[in-house]
This record gives C-alpha cells, sequence and structure tokens, in this order.
C-alpha cells in the first residue's frame, strides 16, 4: 500500500477526526466536507490577517473573495452525482446569477447577527457602477452576499458554513 501523503504545514495541527480519517476510516460526506474545503486555514492559504487589518478590507474586495468562495461552494455542492461538465455549468450558474444570489440574500436576513447585517450595509452601499442586465438593486443584493462571504470566509468559516447550509440549492 502506497504511503499516504500529508498537505499539513509543520506548524498545523491534525484533529482527533482528521487523525481517525487519516487510520483508513470513511471520510465524511456532505456539508462537513464542504465546511473542510471551506476554511482558509488548510494550508493552502497562507493567511495571516487581523481583525483590524479585515476591517479595512473594501467592502467590493470582500466581494471579489466572496464570489470565489460563493461558487466554490455551488460547485462542490453539485458535483456529486457525477455529470457532464455541460449539466454542471448549467446548474452553477443557474445558482451564481445576480437573481439567485440576492433571493438566497433575503432568506438569510432573518439568520444574520447584527455585525453581518451591518457588513451586508456595507456591501449594498459599496457597490456600484451600472450593471447592464439586472435591476440595481438585485446588483447590491447580489454584492451584499458575497460581501458577507467573504467577510465570514477571512473571519468565522464555521459561521460561513452554517450560513450556506442554510441556502436552498436544487439538485
Amino acid at each position: 500500500m502506497p504511503a499516504k501523503r500529508s498537505f499539513l504545514r509543520k506548524d498545523q495541527s491534525v484533529t482527533p477526526e482528521e487523525k481517525e480519517l487519516s487510520d483508513g476510516q470513511e471520510k465524511p460526506t456532505g456539508d462537513s466536507c464542504l465546511h473542510q474545503l471551506l476554511l482558509p486555514t488548510t494550508g493552502i492559504l497562507p493567511l495571516h490577517i487581523s481583525k483590524s487589518q479585515i476591517q479595512q478590507i473594501s467592502p467590493l474586495a470582500l466581494a471579489y473573495i466572496g464570489d470565489a468562495i460563493y461558487e466554490l461552494y455551488v460547485r462542490m455542492f453539485y458535483l456529486l452525482p457525477m455529470q457532464q461538465t455541460k449539466t454542471y455549468h448549467c446548474l452553477v450558474v443557474a445558482q451564481v446569477r445576480a437573481e439567485t444570489q440576492a433571493l438566497h440574500l433575503r432568506s438569510l436576513i432573518p439568520h444574520l447577527k447584527p455585525a453581518e447585517l451591518e457588513i451586508v450595509r456595507r456591501g449594498r452601499n459599496a457597490a456600484s457602477g451600472r450593471p447592464k442586465r439586472v435591476d440595481p438593486k438585485v446588483y447590491q443584493e447580489a454584492t451584499s452576499l458575497e460581501t458577507l462571504i467573504g467577510y465570514l470566509y477571512l473571519t468565522d468559516p464555521q459561521r460561513l458554513t452554517e450560513l450556506l447550509q442554510k441556502l436552498h440549492l436544487e439538485k
């Protein structure tokens, strides 16, 4: 049996759950895998950003990161069962459209904490320009969702996972 590779940095510890998995047990499925993929501390990204630095990041920069994280989450959600690439693409595009993101934001609003609502407000106010194919209000809401996702990705990945699990993505 070939040796297992370790993708941990030297300074990164292994949780008891990860130790059990590396000892031959089944891998977790569903949202726990998605959570692990979304964690910024997996050793792949050298993120050492302080709270004060995060507060200085513009809402549009947070939205830029949030857009990528949201799309990765949606892509992972649709990964199984395996399908043709064109099918994956259609499923993902339907979820990452501004209109769908705005709907997702509206569904999350009742679950948000005051600090998260403030991030949403900052994201909405930062959305500028005139989108060509979508109502400006919808564009602002989509940007707000992306800003929230980017912020939570950097500050509280577990909370991000909790909120993403509340989204109603359909298989």
